[in-house]
């Protein structure tokens, strides 16, 4: 069995590190290079520039604003998504009452109604989510505004994403909206996994749901909460943030770059003001970050594996 192992491994990795390393690896290479020139992205000439766009980009206001817009992003979103997901998970597989002649641990009435429910966001295209909240968030016509009015609270109606103060959480809000769906159905598959018996041991000693929650459920789930955790924070710096900023707020980026992240700095840079070079450049910084956040949810939860 050990002969031609090496090989037949070998054969099997060479394609996908191939094309790992021409798709991924070598465009991460070819921008830390063109942040070092004066590249405008729309003419083959460029000349060397040593480290003047870094020195540029730690004097841009608009880059730290950017940049601690996409830390919150990075750290709040995930935090209430995974956090609402794990509850809403807990609710629909383990929050139900005990029903006569049926198991002692089971989930809510209509728990599998509750899921098709939460995952419905995931059927539709960010672009489409960002549109719908563009029009519910409208501080004229909008849903939210309009049932203020309803209620008798027609003088409290906020601008909303007008507001620099609002329009970030109210961007982050959808991100949530949008993403929890998913995770509620990834928490409920490990649920599902995990045997009833050490449920119904938890509740002969004696065990609420708030203990068996956070001694019995999060560290069997760990694993997969920590995976999650990563995955939703490189949404959050990526592509779910560009999305829902480049389509619900003005400029887009405003109000006064209130809503501004780094990924829609760099687009705005390469594709607007034709500034490729100092795009690429916080493209590296946004690499850094996003690596960063990486490690340290995978450093800070670094714990013993649980298994059953």
């Amino acid at each position: 069995m050990q002969h031609g192992k090496y090989r037949f491994i070998v054969g099997f990795l060479t394609a996908p590190l191939a094309l790992y390393a021409i798709f991924v690896i070598w465009p991460f290479v070819q921008s830390i290079f063109y942040s070092f020139t004066n590249w405008s992205g729309l003419s083959p000439e460029f000349s060397m520039v040593g480290i003047d766009n870094y020195t540029r980009m730690v004097q841009d206001d608009v880059f730290w604003k950017s940049l601690w817009h996409s830390v919150l992003f990075a750290v709040l979103v995930p935090l209430v998504t995974i956090g609402l997901a794990l509850f809403l998970a807990f609710m629909v597989n383990v929050g139900g009452r005990k029903r006569r002649g049926g198991p002692a641990v089971t989930g809510v009435r209509g728990s599998s109604t509750y899921k098709i429910v939460y995952f419905f966001p995931q059927v539709l295209s960010i672009v489409i989510v960002a549109l719908l909240f563009q029009y519910i968030y409208n501080p004229k016509s909008g849903a939210i505004n309009s049932a203020l009015d309803a209620v008798g609270l027609g003088g409290v109606q906020p601008l909303w994403l007008g507001d620099p103060d609002l329009a970030l959480w109210c961007v982050m809000a959808v991100v949530v909206w949008a993403t929890v769906g998913f995770f509620v159905v990834l928490f409920s598959a490990g649920m599902a996994s995990i045997p009833a018996e050490l449920y119904e041991a938890a509740l002969l000693d004696g065990a609420g749901r708030f203990t068996t929650f956070f001694k019995v459920t999060v560290p069997l789930l760990w694993d997969t909460v920590q995976s999650g955790w990563v995955y939703m924070g490189i949404l959050a710096l990526g592509a779910e943030s560009f999305a829902v900023v480049q389509i619900m707020t003005v400029g887009p980026g405003g109000p006064d770059y209130s809503t501004t992240v780094m990924v829609l700095y760099v687009y705005q840079k390469a594709f607007r003001d034709g500034q490729a070079a100092y795009a690429t450049t916080i493209g590296v910084a946004l690499l850094v970050v996003t690596l960063a956040f990486a490690a340290l949810v995978m450093r800070l939860g670094r714990r013993e594996r649980l298994e059953y």
